[in-house]
């Protein structure tokens, strides 16, 4: 059956009009993405095979690359092209609002920001957030890319990059493609090197933030900060 053919509170456009679009499952809202199905399959129906096609993970789903999305039947390059551009809308958006507000008043704003950005992702990313004295937001970067299970990360360059951007403070993040959210013990090891480079130079690393999957884990309140 047609979505037309729905009764009008349960069609998606309809019912996110009616109740916000909060009200919506993630099939629905994509959904209103694709706007239509294929011949005997609804938009609806359509979204969800495309969210099981990514492990049923929106952050799978954004992070997907143009031959991976293609490859359900009725998606091609120009939804591939509007998918990524709603994605980095969003993390425009959130990336925005870390800016305008105290990143340590806002630390929501800071986890939904690297879970859009690193939830994802098939390989390890390692990230860096720049922050001023009044610990504003200066530049958010990613600093190390690596492989589906490590990223060389260097004391010494994100020592440069802090310097470089005249940080006082500093958070890192990195991501578990694996989808393990349990720092390993190489992460703690790293977070300590870090901290102490980073105290050479008088600057703060604040916390070490683990993305895995759509969760994070924060260091500093695991009490491994030191």
């Amino acid at each position: 059956m047609a979505i037309s053919d729905w009764p009008a509170d349960e069609r998606p456009r309809e019912k996110l009009l009616a109740r916000g679009a909060q009200s919506l499952t993630d099939a629905e809202l994509l959904a209103i993405f694709l706007r239509t199905g294929l011949p005997g399959v609804s938009a609806v129906e359509l979204a969800r095979q495309l969210l099981v096609a990514f492990g049923g993970s929106l952050a799978r789903l954004f992070a997907a690359t143009q031959p991976a999305f293609c490859q359900v039947p009725g998606l091609g390059a120009a939804k591939y092209a509007q998918l990524m551009a709603v994605r980095e809308l969003a993390e425009r958006a959130i990336a925005e609002n870390m800016r305008l507000g105290e990143v340590l008043d806002s630390s929501d704003t800071v986890r939904a920001f690297l879970r859009h950005r690193l939830g994802g992702r098939m390989q390890e990313v390692f990230m860096g957030i720049a922050l001023s004295a009044e610990h504003r937001v200066l530049v958010v970067e990613t600093l190390f890319t690596g492989t589906l299970t490590e990223a060389r990360v260097y004391p010494r360059e994100l020592v440069k990059w802090a310097l470089a951007h005249n940080a006082a403070a500093v958070i890192v993040a990195h991501n578990h493609p694996s989808g393990a959210l349990t720092p390993s013990a190489a992460d703690r090891t790293l977070t300590d090197r870090l901290c102490a480079a980073l105290a050479l130079v008088e600057v703060r690393l604040l916390d070490h933030i683990l993305v895995a999957g759509g969760e994070t884990l924060s260091f500093a309140e695991l009490g491994y900060m030191h």
